[in-house]
């Protein structure tokens, strides 16, 4: 149903490689073609009884996803409680059709339980530069910082997360409250705070938090995300970074970005075993080597995993992968 509150934009993401404006506006996400300037075109509108305030919104690289957050209660809520539900102050993961029209896909909420003294919702972020996948970092107030990846629209989910803890210990005894303030599940005088925003700029995860300070986080390697993928979304660097201005991701050629696709593959099944470990040699034998016998070997490695991409259960991921081994060949001397 389309809800009738506030129509007025909260925050708007533009893309300008993609053309393209996503407001969060108040109770509704809104797409805009920017394509000229001056006269903005809106080209659809999507509404969700579930939001409360359409808060910000993030777009995936390739412009063809759009993450908007929901700062339910205005922040001030403890939201993200055992009992709390997940499509209430979260994030919705839509599409950008063929057509140009949005499709609302699933809803994310941080997994870790938070206590009835800790305001949480979904708040500020941005992309993290990782090859081949959708990941961005955004606070949650006391919630702290979350990691998702929403490569999969249906499927978000958190890959790491970092957490101080409340700011409050939880009462010894019930002290009244009001019936607003009842009706979310929270305590009376309960502290604000929390992480504000957070965000990516060049190997770190930058998190302003409300109370405590400012904390500079670094991603470790995990079962969610490699060593590789790491590395390979260090090589990303910016001069400056405006999150409503969201700058085109570009990846150099690189032996960790080549490394991040096959990573991918053998996580996800993407190619046969025996063909991943035959790259994953080929890849170490290459790098081993410098100069023309370095780009001969890359050449000849693009070469076999062309023919990969044909069978292949994940076909497009092997075509970056051979574009990427292809670039670096390119860019050998």
């Amino acid at each position: 149903p389309m809800p009738t509150g506030p129509r007025n934009c909260h925050d708007v993401t533009i893309y300008p490689a993609a053309k393209l404006l996503a407001g969060a506006c108040g109770s509704y996400g809104l797409l805009v073609d920017i394509s000229n300037p001056e006269k903005p075109i809106r080209i659809d509108a999507k509404a969700d009884t579930n939001f409360s305030l359409w808060h910000t919104a993030v777009f995936s690289n390739d412009g063809k996803k759009v993450v908007f957050t929901d700062e339910w209660g205005g922040g001030t809520s403890p939201m993200c409680q055992a009992n709390s539900m997940m499509e209430m102050g979260g994030n919705t993961v839509l599409t950008i059709t063929k057509d140009r029209k949005y499709k609302q896909h699933a809803y994310f909420k941080i997994p870790s339980v938070q206590s009835a003294e800790e305001n949480c919702v979904s708040h500020n972020g941005g992309l993290i530069p990782v090859p081949g996948r959708d990941i961005m970092v955004q606070g949650w107030y006391q919630g702290g910082v979350s990691v998702m990846d929403f490569t999969n629209a249906d499927k978000p989910a958190e890959l790491a997360y970092f957490d101080r803890g409340s700011i409050d210990a939880p009462p010894g005894v019930d002290v009244p409250i009001s019936p607003a303030v009842a009706a979310t599940g929270g305590r009376a005088r309960a502290s604000l705070g929390g992480s504000w925003g957070a965000y990516y700029w060049n190997g770190y995860i930058y998190s302003s938090e409300i109370d405590r300070g400012f904390d500079i986080m670094e991603l470790e390697p995990s079962e969610h995300l490699s060593k590789n993928e790491i590395e390979a979304a260090k090589l990303v660097q910016f001069k400056e970074y405006n999150p409503q201005s969201q700058p085109k991701i570009e990846w150099p050629a690189a032996f960790p970005v080549v490394r991040s696709y096959l990573d991918q593959l053998v996580r996800w099944n993407g190619l046969a075993a025996e063909r991943t470990t035959a790259i994953g040699a080929a890849i170490d034998a290459a790098e081993a080597q410098d100069g023309k016998a370095r780009k001969d070997a890359l050449n000849q490695l693009a070469k076999e995993v062309d023919k990969d991409i044909k069978g292949a259960a994940d076909a497009e991921r092997v075509k970056l992968m051979f574009e990427a081994i292809r670039k670096l060949a390119r860019e050998t001397r």
